[in-house]
């Protein structure tokens, strides 16, 4: 099988991705714009050819290219899990008429007013919204939806440029940092914690099921920089607490015609204990999460998405072993780092669950709390019981600190 990767060597879990498609036998062809020199070694292995683009955003150029690589070898599928381009490959598959999402079925996993749309008209709980492009449009938004409520792209991933606000005056203060956006959608801000709910599916069917706990919710993290941003996966899935989310999750799953491959899945659990949905894309988490779903069930999830779209199973039945949990550090004060604290007495006490220690090393300039899902380093840990597990988290979140000057 001849597959189009879009993009394998960035963002960098890419190039695992292409690792495990390589594993499954499958030739990858991978097109991008980053010269070949700077695709990461682990995607230049897996890699049967690579063709370098100027830009993945020139989409008639891209087309074009793909084109004459169709004249010269068959091409099987085009896969892309990098948001911003899932668009770009329906496009292709839709030119080539190879199987996988097409242009029409990947705008609701793009729109978030599209895909709040489809599934209430499915019975789905979700958030009273409006979509606008204009200022006045928020606002008038805001007086039918009333405070508080969410302000965020319509086609963004993850918490980027999200703001909730409380108040009027909230409002006036966060409009003015979304001039950048072009359309945005207003909704209900929902008060419950936070979820996911991840599938891996091969012909609409439901191979593997993932469920994560935020804690807090990334809404939080964003706001506060010193918060520790925690990312749970959590062993027992049949917990009687997440049975109406994984019943939402599988519902949404449905109703958008997803057949292959990743989706990612956000959802609240309200006090009263019902679901609602937040957002879902056909695609894997980031955030390091597929790891962290790697250390819970001590698989490899990048050959079994490969295997998933490439041989319709996965070939090795998985399980949940453990609660599996990342910790991100953000370090105090600005410039490059300087020195780490508390992980010595930390490795001390938890070492034989600490599954992946990552920070920055000393001497690295510290990232853009603001613009990195990951801050200047993680921790991973994991235990099969969920108390001790969160025990874990909260240490790390409290005692491991990074030091920049």
């Amino acid at each position: 099988m001849n597959v189009i990767m879009i993009s394998p060597g960035y963002p960098a879990e890419m190039a695992l991705f292409a690792r495990g498609l390589a594993a499954t036998g499958a030739s990858v062809i991978g097109v991008g714009d980053q010269p070949q020199s700077s695709v990461p070694q682990a995607a230049r292995e897996a890699l049967a050819h690579y063709e370098h683009v100027g830009s993945l955003a020139a989409g008639d150029a891209v087309l074009a290219t793909v084109r004459e690589l169709a004249r010269q070898v068959r091409i099987d599928r085009v896969e892309c899990l990098w948001e911003p381009y899932m668009l770009l490959a329906a496009r292709l598959r839709d030119e080539l008429g190879l199987p996988g999402l097409t242009v029409t079925q990947t705008f609701p996993f793009r729109d978030k007013e599209l895909m709040k749309q489809l599934l209430g008209a499915a019975g789905l709980r979700t958030p009273g919204h409006e979509s606008t492009d204009t200022v006045a449009g928020v606002w008038a938004a805001a007086e039918r939806l009333g405070f508080p409520l969410i302000v965020k792209p319509i086609a963004g991933a993850g918490a980027a440029d999200t703001y909730r606000a409380g108040s009027a005056a909230d409002l006036d203060a966060i409009l003015p940092m979304l001039r950048h956006v072009p359309h945005v959608i207003v909704e209900e801000f929902v008060d419950g914690e936070e979820f996911t709910y991840d599938t891996i599916c091969a012909g609409g069917r439901v191979l593997f099921e993932n469920v994560c706990w935020y804690r807090p919710r990334p809404l939080l993290t964003k706001l506060h920089e010193w918060i520790s941003p925690v990312t749970v996966a959590l062993r027992t899935l049949d917990a009687p607490d997440l049975q109406v989310g994984r019943a939402l999750g599988a519902a949404a799953v449905k109703a958008l015609g997803f057949r292959d491959g990743f989706t990612h899945m956000e959802w609240y659990r309200k006090a009263d204990g019902e679901a609602v949905f937040g957002e879902i894309g056909a695609r894997p988490p980031g955030g390091r999460m597929v790891d962290v779903m790697n250390y819970a069930t001590d698989a490899d999830l990048f050959r079994a998405w490969a295997e998933a779209i490439t041989q319709g199973r996965i070939s090795r039945p998985i399980e949940r072993h453990y609660n599996a949990a990342v910790i991100f550090k953000r370090a105090e004060g600005a410039g490059r780092i300087i020195r780490h604290e508390g992980l010595d007495h930390l490795l001390a006490e938890y070492g034989e669950h600490v599954v992946a220690v990552d920070l920055l090393p000393v001497g690295a300039p510290r990232r853009d709390w603001r613009a990195s899902i990951i801050g200047d380093g993680m921790v991973i840990v994991r235990h099969r019981e969920l108390s001790k597990t969160l025990e874990m988290t909260e240490r790390f979140a409290a005692e491991l600190h990074l030091h920049a000057a």
